[in-house]
C-alpha cells in the first residue's frame, strides 16, 4: 500500500515538472514569436542630415548694357544665357530701314536654303549637319510648348540656324557658283544693316542676359552692408518666378559665381559663422556647396549670405528662390530612432539596439555619431571606449556587434 502511495506521489512530481517544462517552452517560444513578428529597420550605408528650408534673393556681378537706339527694338545676336568674350557684340538695336533690308535678307536665305535642298550638292559640311540637327531638336522641343514668350525664343533659334546654314553653305561654294552671289548679296545687305545699327558689343566676358528686373543695380556684389530683412520683404517677387525678357536692355552677368541673400531666425543660423560651409539643396534637386560669406545681426533675424560658384547658369532666369539649408550631412551606417534604446552603465547613458539573429534577440551597444529628427549614424563601440564606462573582459568578449544589413528590431 505504501509503495503504491509513494508510487502515485512520484507521477504526481512527474506529471508537475513536465507539466513546468511546458510551460517555460510555451514562455521562450512566444516570446520568439513576438519579435520573430515585430517590425526591423535593416542596417544600410546612407546619410543623415539637417535641413532648413528658406527663401533668398540671387544676388549677381552683372552690368547692365543699354544704347541711345532702345526705343526702336533689338536683335539679339548672343542668346540669353551664352557666354561671351570681351567686345564680341551682344545685341544690337534696329536701323530705320531695319524691316526692308531683313525682308530681303530672309528671301535670300529662304532662296539658298531652298537650293541646298534641290540640288543634292556634293559637299558635306559638319556645321551644317550640326545645324541642321539643332533646327530639328528645336522644333521638336516646340512641339508641347504653350508659353507664348518661349515659343517666340525657340522660333528666332530656328532662323538664327537656318540664317548661319546660308552663310557656311556660301562660303563652301565656288566663287562663280549662283550659291556665292546669293551669299555675297546677303553679305552687302547686312553690312548695311549694321552700318545703320548701333551696336552693343560686351565691356568685359560673361553671360549674355536679356532678363532685367530693375534690381540690377539695387542688389549688388561686393558690400553687404546695405542688405536688411526689411529691404528683401519690399520687393514684390514670387518665389520661383522667371525675370521677365526686355527689348530694350541686356546685361553681361559674372557665369562663375553668384550670392544668395537670406533672412532667418533659427538655431542654426544664429549658430552659424563667416566662412563655413553648407550645402544647399535648390528646387531642381540638385545640391551645391555654398559658403557663408556674410553675417548681418538684426532684432529678430540675421542675413545670411553664401557664395555660390556651381550651377550658376541655371538660377540666370530667377531672382527669388526657396532652397533648403543643409547644414550638416553625415555618412554611415544609418538606423531609424525608432530601434535605439537607452541603458546606463556606472552612470553612463549608452545607447544600445536589438538584432534580430536567425530568431533570437541580441542586444547590442551603439554609438550615436550623428541624429536628425527621424535617424542616425551610428557605429560599434571600440573595445577601449567599453572599458571606459566600466566593461569586463568577459563581458567584453560576449558582446555582440551589428553590421551592414542586420536586422534590429523596431520599437
Amino acid at each position: 500500500m505504501k509503495k503504491t502511495q509513494e508510487k502515485g506521489e512520484y507521477y504526481k512530481m512527474l506529471i508537475a515538472a513536465i507539466f513546468m517544462i511546458l510551460i517555460i517552452i510555451l514562455v521562450i517560444n512566444s516570446t520568439k514569436l513576438l519579435k520573430k513578428n515585430a517590425e526591423v529597420f535593416v542596417v544600410a550605408d546612407g546619410a543623415v542630415y539637417y535641413e532648413e528650408p528658406a527663401e533668398g534673393y540671387i544676388i549677381r556681378d552683372e552690368l547692365l548694357l543699354q544704347g541711345e537706339s532702345y526705343k526702336n527694338g533689338m536683335v539679339k545676336v548672343a542668346s540669353d544665357g551664352e557666354r561671351v568674350a570681351k567686345n564680341q557684340v551682344v545685341f544690337r538695336y534696329y536701323s530705320n530701314s531695319e524691316e526692308t533690308i531683313m525682308k530681303q535678307i530672309n528671301e535670300l536665305d529662304e532662296e539658298i536654303n531652298e537650293i541646298i535642298e534641290n540640288s543634292g550638292m556634293p559637299f558635306v559640311s559638319s556645321d551644317i549637319s550640326s545645324l541642321d540637327s539643332q533646327i530639328e531638336e528645336t522644333i521638336d522641343s516646340m512641339l508641347n510648348i504653350n508659353y507664348l514668350q518661349t515659343i517666340y525664343e525657340h522660333k528666332n533659334k530656328i532662323e538664327a540656324y537656318i540664317s548661319k546654314k546660308a552663310q557656311i553653305t556660301g562660303m563652301l561654294s565656288p566663287e562663280d557658283s549662283y550659291i556665292k552671289q546669293l551669299t555675297n548679296q546677303r553679305n552687302s545687305l547686312e553690312k548695311e544693316l549694321e552700318n545703320g545699327s548701333e551696336i552693343i558689343n560686351a565691356p568685359k566676358p560673361g553671360s549674355a542676359s536679356y532678363r532685367i528686373d530693375g534690381l540690377e543695380e539695387v542688389l549688388k556684389v561686393g558690400n553687404f552692408e546695405y542688405l536688411s530683412t526689411e529691404l528683401l520683404e519690399s520687393f514684390d517677387i514670387k518665389v520661383g518666378a522667371s525675370i521677365p525678357l526686355s527689348n530694350e536692355k541686356g546685361k553681361i552677368v559674372n557665369n562663375f559665381e553668384c550670392y544668395i541673400a537670406t533672412s532667418i531666425n533659427t538655431e542654426k543660423a544664429r549658430a552659424a559663422k563667416v566662412g563655413d560651409y553648407v550645402t544647399l539643396r535648390l528646387s531642381s534637386s540638385d545640391e551645391i556647396e555654398a559658403k557663408i560669406v556674410y553675417i548681418k545681426e538684426e532684432n529678430d533675424n540675421r542675413i545670411l549670405v553664401f557664395e555660390i560658384r556651381e550651377n550658376v547658369a541655371d538660377l540666370l532666369e530667377y531672382r527669388k528662390i526657396s532652397f533648403d539649408i543643409i547644414w550638416w550631412k553625415y555618412n554611415g551606417w544609418k538606423v531609424s530612432n525608432s530601434c535605439i534604446l537607452e541603458t546606463t552603465k556606472n552612470d553612463n547613458e549608452i545607447s544600445y539596439v536589438e538584432k534580430n539573429a536567425a530568431g533570437y534577440v541580441e542586444k547590442v551597444l551603439i554609438k550615436v555619431l550623428r541624429q536628425n529628427e527621424s535617424y542616425s549614424i551610428v557605429r560599434n563601440y571600440e573595445k577601449e571606449e567599453l572599458r571606459e564606462f566600466g566593461y569586463t573582459e568577459d563581458e567584453i568578449a560576449d558582446m555582440s556587434e551589428i553590421d551592414l544589413y542586420d536586422e534590429i528590431i523596431q520599437h
